[in-house]
C-alpha cells in the first residue's frame, strides 16, 4: 500500500516538473484580481526571505508619509555586522530618504535599508512594531521580520504570505516605480553613481513586470517576487530557495510560458512533492545579500 502511494506521488510530480520544471525549492503563482492558484510547490513552508523583507520595509516607511526629501547620513550602525555584505554606500554618505529608498528596493542596499528603520519615528524599536502591525493587518499569519534587510535567517515567511505582501507592495506607486526603474543616477558625496536593477528581468525584452524584488543569503538561497503580464495575463510569482541565479531565472521564464499557455489560456498545476537530492558542497562564502 505504501509503495502504491509513493508511486502515485512521484507519478504527480513527474508530470508537473514535464509541465514546468522548478528548481526553486518553494513556488506560488497567483492570477492577480481573482486569486486563482496557478502553480504551487511547497508554497506553505516557513523559510527565511532574505531581501524581500525590503518591500516590507518600505510599506512601513511610506506608512509614516515621512518628508521623502529629507537628508539621511548613513550611520556605521547601518553597516551590515552580521553578513558582512558589500555597499557602495560609504559610511558618512548624505541622501534624501527617497534615494535611500530607491537604493533599498533596486538595488537592494542593506544600508540604506537600515538607514531607513534607523530614522524611523522613534526610532528602531517603533519601526519593529509598526512592522509587526502590518504583518497583522495583512493576514500573513506565517511571516516573522525582525529586521529591515533580510540579512538575519530568523526572516521568515511562506510563498502564500508573500503573495499577499507583494500584492499589499504593489497598492504603494512609489514601490511599483522604484522596482521596476531598470537603473537610477545617485549623488553620493558629490559623485554621480549609477545603481542598477538587481532583477535582469526588468527591462528585459519580452517582460512586462509591474513589482519586482529580488532576495539572497546563504540560508534563503536564490528568491524573487515578481509581478507580471503575459499573454496580457496579469500574474505574481513567487520564487523562493533557488540554488543559482540561474535556477531562479529559467523558474521565471518557465512560468511566464506556463501562464501564458500554448493556447492563451492559464493551466492549472500543483507541484508540491519534491525529490530530495543529496546536498551539494557548499560554496564559497558569498559577501553581497541581494
Amino acid at each position: 500500500m505504501l509503495k502504491k502511494i509513493v508511486a502515485v506521488l512521484l507519478s504527480s510530480f513527474t508530470v508537473a516538473a514535464l509541465a514546468v520544471p522548478l528548481g526553486s525549492q518553494s513556488v506560488l503563482v497567483v492570477e492577480d484580481g481573482t486569486g486563482k492558484v496557478l502553480l504551487e510547490k511547497n508554497s506553505n513552508v516557513q523559510v527565511p526571505i532574505a531581501s524581500l523583507t525590503k518591500l516590507m520595509t518600505a510599506m512601513v516607511v511610506l506608512d509614516s508619509k515621512p518628508d521623502m526629501d529629507a537628508p539621511i547620513s548613513i550611520d556605521k550602525t547601518d553597516v551590515d555586522m552580521l553578513k558582512h555584505s558589500t555597499s557602495r554606500v560609504p559610511v558618512g554618505a548624505e541622501l534624501a530618504r527617497r534615494d535611500a529608498l530607491q537604493l533599498a528596493l533596486m538595488s537592494s542596499d542593506n544600508r540604506a535599508a537600515a538607514s531607513l528603520a534607523r530614522t524611523y519615528p522613534g526610532g528602531p524599536a517603533a519601526f519593529k512594531l509598526a512592522v509587526n502591525a502590518k504583518i497583522k493587518a495583512l493576514g500573513l499569519t506565517q511571516t516573522v521580520i525582525e529586521e529591515p534587510t533580510g540579512l538575519s535567517p530568523n526572516n521568515r515567511s511562506t510563498a502564500t504570505d508573500l503573495v499577499k505582501m507583494a500584492t499589499a507592495a504593489s497598492a504603494y506607486p512609489d514601490i511599483r516605480r522604484i522596482t521596476t526603474d531598470t537603473k537610477d543616477v545617485i549623488n553620493i558625496k558629490g559623485r554621480q553613481v549609477e545603481y542598477h536593477n538587481t532583477n535582469r528581468l526588468v527591462g528585459a525584452k519580452g517582460w512586462d513586470v509591474g513589482l519586482s524584488k529580488t532576495g539572497y543569503t546563504e540560508e534563503a538561497g536564490r528568491c524573487l517576487i515578481m509581478r507580471f503580464k503575459s499573454a496580457g495575463k496579469n500574474a505574481t510569482l513567487v520564487l523562493l530557495n533557488a540554488k543559482a541565479n540561474s535556477a531562479r531565472l529559467m523558474d521565471a521564464f518557465n512560468i511566464r510560458r506556463f501562464v501564458a499557455g500554448p493556447d492563451g489560456e492559464p493551466k492549472v498545476m500543483k507541484a508540491s512533492v519534491t525529490r530530495h537530492k543529496k546536498a551539494a558542497k557548499p560554496a564559497k562564502r558569498h559577501r553581497r545579500a541581494a
